[in-house]
């Protein structure tokens, strides 16, 4: 039906009779000459129906609205002087429309197209109109040349793209599974994948040696800004190899997808231990686009005249003593600042917030009385604090000091504006632990347990390391990955040191138990969060923006009204009966 997308035509086709399909953007009547901007997913063209010229294209172009579907066929011209509209691609050129044809009408639309401030419930009840945005058809032109820059590259790299099961067995993954009950088999359910691991393995096994899927994958979790009950990774799988070389393709994959968007990357990433970045950080997908590093001073607190800095400081192994100096911060941190920061860190567990400000006339804050002199010195060489800076403090124990001075850190970071928006600040985690200890004290899989320990002959668990690495980027953990268990006797020492029992782990691991007696090659690999890469190569507002039908943070589809209540007949077909519960 057409001969160019809209913004194919330049100045080269002037002269040239074209024939257009699209939308009608907006709809303007100018002393009976009527202007159109058509709309398709290239972007718009000046329309002109001029009755001189073309009366009876002109008579239909009057009844036009907004948002009508329209089949044009007319002349390139150039526009008149003065009026061209350096806004638009093609606003050196217009169309004189010879013939139209409306091929279809448009009730008035609930949300007129690209306006962002309309509530985002009402935005996803349209979504299709809403999806009309240029903004958003431009994320998704993004999207698919992502996918086939991944395609292209781990192809090119003797990688073979293998499609996983959907319907597959409840694995304790870190997150709830979603259940699907089975009609053929009463009372027994599938479960939809959090990850295609263990298949990806079998592959492994199987000898395919390399495998790669852009796999859609499934957790039942609260939401967030970046992340969905339903998403979509990158994950690739390869056999005889180490971290190197997975980290290696890895990167070779994110330089040809950021090519792909224009975007040139430098490879290899810094790398940095879990520890290093929890203790520098307070995080383990730390921001780097900024300084703002966190340093330890408990060793300058273990004399304090306070009894609980004091004792906090002597317990070095359990406790931290974080301080955080920000340059010129002691300007711009007012009384109601100091306040709102107290109050901001304590959502976190923090207890309070201490500081120090460092002034022409002196050192001053609630924390200096109780730091010897000499401390005090050594305290403001090692965070190298001078004056206008504020050093603020976080005692307690190591893992929520960790989380609050982490955040801490960003929030100062936004709110002064340190941020290079433009930069794009990549680094890999590594040396993660292998187990952490939950506040009930049981032990879990900080990864997932099919993770290659590196020292599992250590007798305190919470010192065995993992062969896992993640790769960051601007505060986001946009991909993970390790080195597999593929000898049988390992991953059933891993199991037990997890508390799973025997019966356990052969109910519902003993097809991976018994595939890794048959000649398992050693393996690792990564995936990559695909949804959360485009939404920072797009500087989306949120991962709902970058996927084409997402969920509410309720997880509800205002669209279709998923999720809904099944039938009778449908839940007697499945052996289920709804049991009302109290609110």
């Amino acid at each position: 039906m057409r001969s160019h997308y809209c913004t194919d035509l330049g100045e080269q086709n002037i002269g040239e009779v074209v024939q257009l399909c699209g939308w009608c953007n907006t709809y303007r009547d100018h002393g009976g000459v009527v202007f159109i901007d058509l709309r398709d997913r290239s972007g718009l063209i000046q329309l002109v129906f001029d009755p001189r010229d073309y009366q009876e294209a002109h008579k239909i172009a009057s009844e036009v609205r907004d948002e009508y579907v329209l089949i044009v066929k007319g002349k390139v011209r150039k526009r008149g002087e003065g009026l061209e509209n350096p806004k638009l691609k093609t606003g050196k050129i217009e169309v004189l429309v010879e013939s139209l044809v409306v091929e279809n009408k448009s009730l008035t639309p609930p949300i007129a197209v690209g306006d962002e401030s309309v509530g985002e419930d009402v935005r996803l009840k349209y979504r299709y109109l809403d999806l009309r945005n240029p903004r958003l058809q431009e994320i998704f032109i993004m999207r698919s040349k992502v996918a086939q820059a991944t395609r292209n590259t781990l192809s090119d790299l003797g990688f073979l793209e293998v499609e996983t099961p959907i319907l597959t067995k409840a694995t304790p993954e870190g997150a709830r599974d979603y259940l699907v009950p089975s009609r053929v088999h009463h009372g027994e359910f599938y479960a939809l994948p959090q990850s295609p691991q263990l298949f990806k393995q079998l592959l492994m096994v199987s000898g395919f040696d390399r495998y790669f899927q852009i796999a859609k994958c499934f957790r039942d979790e609260d939401l967030r800004l970046d992340r969905q009950p339903e998403f979509t990774q990158i994950d690739l799988e390869m056999s005889f190899c180490n971290e190197d070389d997975v980290m290696e393709v890895a990167e070779e994959v994110l330089h040809s997808i950021f090519n792909a968007c224009g975007i040139t990357i430098s490879t290899p990433f810094e790398r940095y231990s879990y520890k290093e970045v929890m203790e520098s950080y307070g995080s383990d997908k730390p921001d780097l686009r900024f300084d703002l590093p966190l340093v330890e001073v408990g060793d300058l607190f273990v004399d304090s005249s306070n009894e609980i800095f004091a004792s906090l400081a002597k317990d070095s192994k359990k406790n931290r003593f974080k301080a955080l100096c920000v340059k010129g911060g002691d300007t711009f941190f007012s009384r109601k600042t100091l306040g709102e920061a107290e109050e901001f860190v304590r959502k976190f567990g923090a207890k309070g917030l201490a500081y120090i400000q460092i002034k022409e006339e002196g050192i001053k804050g609630p924390l200096v009385k109780f730091i010897s002199e000499a401390n005090l010195k050594i305290l403001l060489e090692r965070v190298g604090a001078s004056v206008g800076d504020i050093i603020f403090f976080g005692a307690g124990e190591k893992k929520v000091v960790w989380d609050y001075m982490g955040r801490l850190r960003q929030k100062i970071a936004q709110d002064m504006g340190l941020i290079d928006s433009s930069a794009y600040k990549f680094l890999w985690v590594v040396d993660f632990p292998m187990f952490e200890r939950n506040d009930d004290g049981s032990i879990s899989a900080l990864h997932h347990p099919f993770t290659m320990p590196s020292n599992l002959e250590v007798k305190d668990l919470e010192e065995i390391n993992s062969v896992a690495y993640d790769v960051v980027l601007n505060g986001f953990e946009i991909g993970g990955g390790s080195i597999r268990i593929h000898k049988q006797e390992i991953q059933s020492r891993v199991f037990e040191l997890l508390g799973i029992s025997k019966e356990e782990a052969q109910d519902k691991f003993s097809f991976l138990l018994e595939a890794l007696q048959f000649g398992a090659p050693p393996h690792g690999g990564l995936a990559f969060g695909l949804d959360r890469i485009i939404m920072l190569l797009s500087k989306a507002h949120s991962i709902r923006d970058v996927i084409a039908f997402p969920k509410t943070q309720k997880a509800t589809c205002p669209l279709t009204e998923a999720p809904s209540v099944a039938s009778e007949e449908q839940l007697r077909e499945l052996h289920i009966r709804v049991r009302e519960t109290k609110k």
